[in-house]
């Protein structure tokens, strides 16, 4: 293992050109395909929604979802999608800006740590290997939280170590604290970065090595938890302050609501995507690779760092146990959550990534690699392409993809394409770099190729514009049993009754509206919701998108029964599961 140098060295002109072009190449895998898609489900239109209509109404403290507000969330990343569309004027750039910048952030404080605790190449190696993993750039591609909320514990265990392990550096440590408290106001799990501090304080009882000494008093440690509650204070203070000025049970609802169910409930009572306490490792299993591949080559190195008492080892490492237990406590789980744990192994990973790519066994698993990609993509691609495959078939009809998915099928067998032409140029003795190549490939087609061909149908443009079309440039329209997505692609300002409002009195309130003014207005519903009050024969149908069928329907396709808003309640409801977050 590389000694450590407590201070930081320069670097050297070759050093630096070496992260700038590491960085371009992270900026062009990550940005492929920025302008050229519109927000998916299931999180993405929620929160370009509410960014969008805090935009349009100029608030920007309590988000909403149409008429509602919109208290699953905090505020935070909308407002940073807002302030992006601000800057571009283009909600297509816009709503995976910020997603974009954090990823870039989390490598960069990668690197620097590992630079600053071992030396370059090993500051590069641990970006490298965020880099190269699918679970990151997948994630980092999406307009979701959580790329944001792992830069902020990124940021935050960044500034904690640096005082931990190379200071005292009690600027570093204040700085960490306050990016804990961001991580918090961004979605709430931001408080992990604080239990850094466990380990630490272990350490130091311990004697491990690689402590610095620390001197100060204790006003200095309690500034940590200053910063940390002036962070927080940024969103809490303006929302207690809007709670008093406005006497309105809305909006003590919402703060109810995202101050205690959302965190606390939520954690001790999930209520959605329940797995078994297992779940976390077959994500690491798939998700990680093939950062998992390294992981296997390092854990007896991890060993021998423990036995040797050293800190830059297991302050990290330990970390990373307490976000999988803590995680894996609940029923409620997503892949997702333990994303911020994967810079800080990536980190661990890297001292050891020199010697295990002159391991055999290492340089043949990633060749092994590096096949399986070939032989699935293009083996799944070329037999959907076939026409034989009928799940691809259905796939197809739910999804409303156009020219019968023949594009699709080719991006997948063109990215087999490219695992299998790395493979047999770079061989079982350059595997590594003929691995970069294959995924750098895989995710330039994914932006590129990909996006144009399913943004129709995954984000309902097509839908919206040929319920735009069907209605005509001056009617009004209305939504029934809508997502996200439907209001924000409409091509004209649209009328909603709720969204978490039950469908039968969505219908009912819709039904009432129409018949104010029939000759000029129209609903857009989710074909589930509209019996037995709807007649189907006399609705237009307007298409499929994200699995679902949907109509446009006058006051002429009112059933008798259900006229003057007479709509009977269901005796269930179904519920979309798959776009609950």
């Amino acid at each position: 293992m590389t000694a450590v140098d407590f201070t930081p060295s320069s670097r050297t002109p070759h050093e630096r050109r070496e992260f700038w072009v590491f960085l371009l190449v992270a900026l062009l895998i990550i940005g492929a395909g920025i302008g050229l898609r519109d927000p998916w489900p299931a999180d993405e239109p929620r929160f370009a929604l509410a960014a969008k209509q805090m935009v349009e109404s100029g608030n920007w403290l309590i988000p909403h979802r149409g008429t509602e507000l919109y208290s699953d969330k905090p505020p935070m990343f909308m407002v940073m999608q807002a302030a992006a569309y601000e800057l571009t004027r283009s909600w297509r750039i816009a709503f995976l800006l910020p997603s974009l910048l954090a990823a870039l952030g989390t490598l960069i404080l990668i690197y620097d740590f590992g630079r600053r605790v071992w030396n370059h190449r090993i500051g590069l190696w641990a970006a490298i290997a965020v880099l190269a993993t699918f679970q990151f750039v997948y994630q980092a591609k999406r307009a979701q939280i959580d790329p944001v909320v792992t830069f902020f514990i990124t940021l935050a265990n960044y500034g904690l170590l640096r005082h931990f392990l190379l200071g005292p550096n009690w600027r570093a440590y204040w700085l960490g604290c306050f990016a804990a408290g961001l991580g918090v106001i961004s979605k709430g799990v931001g408080i992990l970065a604080l239990f850094m501090f466990l380990p630490f304080l272990f350490a130091r009882w311990r004697r491990w090595e690689h402590m610095p000494q620390f001197e100060g008093g204790v006003w200095r440690w309690t500034g940590g938890a200053l910063a940390f509650l002036i962070a927080i204070g940024l969103w809490i203070v303006p929302l207690l302050l809007a709670l008093i000025s406005r006497d309105s049970p809305e909006l003590q609802a919402y703060a109810h609501d995202i101050l205690f169910r959302q965190t606390a409930g939520r954690y001790a009572n999930s209520w959605a995507h329940e797995h078994p306490p297992w779940y976390f490792l077959e994500v690491v299993a798939y998700a990680w690779m093939p950062l998992t591949i390294a992981m296997v080559g390092a854990f007896p190195r991890w060993l021998d760092g423990l036995r040797a008492r050293d800190a830059r080892i297991l302050l990290p490492l330990a970390w990373v146990a307490i976000v999988f237990v803590f995680f894996s406590i609940p029923t409620g789980k997503r892949d997702m959550y333990i994303l911020p744990a994967l810079p800080w192994v990536a980190l661990l990973v890297a001292p050891f990534m020199d010697d295990l790519r002159q391991r055999a066994w290492f340089r043949w698993v990633t060749f092994a690699f590096i096949m399986l990609l070939a032989i699935l993509f293009l083996a799944l691609g070329a037999y959907a392409w076939s026409g034989s495959m009928q799940r691809a078939n259905e796939l197809v009809i739910e999804r409303g993809i156009g020219n019968n998915g023949l594009m699709l099928w080719a991006f997948i067998v063109a990215v087999g394409a490219v695992a299998a032409c790395s493979a047999m140029f770079f061989r079982v003795r350059r595997s590594l770099i003929g691995l970069g190549v294959t995924l750098a490939g895989m995710w330039l087609l994914w932006g590129f190729w990909a996006y144009p061909i399913l943004n129709d149908s995954n984000s309902a443009a097509k839908v919206m514009r040929h319920a735009g079309e069907l209605a005509g440039p001056d009617a009004q329209i209305a939504l029934v049993g809508w997502k996200e997505q439907n209001l924000l692609l409409a091509d004209r300002q649209v009328t909603d009754f709720g969204f978490r409002k039950p469908r039968h009195l969505q219908l009912a309130e819709a039904i009432i509206w129409l018949e104010a003014d029939p000759a000029d207005r129209q609903v857009f519903i989710l074909e589930d919701a509209m019996q037995p009050c709807v007649h189907t024969d006399t609705a237009r149908f307007v298409g499929n998108a994200n699995r679902r069928a949907w109509y446009l329907f006058g006051a002429d396709a009112v059933s008798a029964a259900c006229r003057g808003g007479n709509v009977p309640q269901p005796v269930s409801e179904k519920i979309d599961q798959d776009d609950e977050e």
